[in-house]
């Protein structure tokens, strides 16, 4: 009966992860672009109101004990409005729009800080609050920040829009603005680094999905075998490399160039990965942990340079592209890390954290290459043949 149950949780999980990554998909670059004609505002009202109906379809089924296909309706539902990840492009372009060149990288952080934050609190406070009083109660908080957050932006947030102009909402032209951001051929060399930053950004998000789904696994099993007090522990070292990497950005700033930093921010996650590969105890765990204090500060990096390579009337098309990326991390994230952890057991079980590894020198050969590739533009620019003295 166990195994039927868990077979049954596993399949519901998979139909309602899909079905909210499919509708979303369309719904996230239907809004995205159309707020970057009437304002960041609405596309913050919608996801927070769609989430809210979320919350209160599933405390329906919970109290009537209602069939299980009606958590479906509520995730589609709730992505029909956009759902988190329109949350999150529309938070980002937000931030794009009220920040300059310079100082939008580290804003960008700090969005990202909070989130670690926000996912501390509701693992460790939801956890608890689960085990004292089960699944319905924490419900009940989920339904009343989605509404306070749908007030909020209807009623509070200053709009970043400067220039608002009425549009059409249900019209072919705003995926076509997702589109052209990667086809327009005027611009064709940004369009090239366009590409490039979301594949690094593909495959950086892709493996810390995968290996953060895997660590409690980890901890769990020989030679580790974890109890509950360090399995929390590790949680939440995992969650403070955000706040980490945060401070550790803006010091790095003072001296280096993004892009410099980025790469630091590569290293020291592609480090902490291996040691944990091979981490046969507390220490060296915790050591692996450490090391991976700097892990969260290329993600920030990357957002901001894909910010800076699109206009201020394409942010929202933009982060809307990238919010439907990091959907896509999530689903293949789980399909690829979770079925290479069983298949490699019997050799290593560490294998998929060096894998990861691996798969992060790919990021950082694309940053790299951007930047020789940007310097010999510049040089070449500066040192054209054809400018004579005249021309200074």
């Amino acid at each position: 009966l166990l195994q039927e149950v868990e077979a049954l949780v596993s399949r519901w999980n998979l139909y309602i992860n899909l079905g909210g990554f499919f509708v979303g998909l369309f719904s996230v670059t239907l809004f995205g672009p159309w707020s970057d004609s009437v304002g960041r505002r609405p596309a913050l009202v919608l996801p927070a109101a769609g989430m809210a109906v979320q919350a209160a379809i599933y405390l329906l089924v919970m109290y009537l004990q209602l069939h299980v296909a009606y958590f479906l309706l509520g995730r589609v539902l709730s992505g029909l409005m956009g759902d988190y990840n329109l949350i999150l492009a529309s938070c980002f372009a937000y931030v794009a729009d009220t920040s300059d060149k310079r100082a939008r990288t580290f804003r960008v952080a700090v969005l990202e800080a909070c989130l670690g934050i926000a996912g501390m609190l509701a693992s460790i406070g939801g956890g608890q609050w689960r085990k004292a009083q089960g699944y319905i109660n924490p419900f009940w908080l989920v339904l009343a920040a989605s509404l306070a957050a749908a007030l909020y932006a209807a009623f509070c947030l200053q709009e970043s829009v400067k220039q608002q102009k009425p549009a059409k909402l249900f019209t072919l032209s705003h995926y076509k603005a997702v589109y052209r951001l990667y086809t327009a051929p005027e611009h064709l060399s940004s369009r090239r680094k366009l590409a490039l930053y979301s594949l690094a950004f593909f495959l950086l998000v892709t493996v810390h999905f995968g290996t953060k789904d895997l660590f409690v696994l980890y901890e769990l099993g020989s030679p580790l075998c974890w109890a509950a007090d360090l399995i929390g522990y590790g949680s939440a070292a995992s969650y403070l490399t955000y706040l980490s990497s945060l401070g550790g950005l803006r010091l790095l700033q003072l001296c280096l160039e993004d892009t410099w930093v980025a790469q630091i921010g590569l290293i020291s996650n592609i480090s902490g990965l291996v040691v944990i590969s091979l981490a046969t105890t507390t220490p060296l765990m915790f050591t692996g942990y450490g090391i991976l204090f700097l892990s969260m500060a290329a993600t920030p990096v990357i957002r901001a340079k894909l910010s800076k390579l699109v206009s201020e009337t394409e942010q929202g098309a933009l982060f809307a592209s990238v919010a439907c990326v990091e959907g896509l991390c999530s689903l293949v994230a789980t399909g690829v890390f979770n079925s290479l952890y069983p298949a490699t057991l019997h050799f290593m079980r560490g294998f998929p954290f060096l894998f990861g590894a691996i798969i992060l020198l790919i990021p950082a050969a694309i940053i790299g290459w951007i930047e020789i590739w940007d310097s010999n533009h510049d040089y070449s620019h500066f040192s054209d043949a054809s400018l004579s003295p005249a021309d200074g």
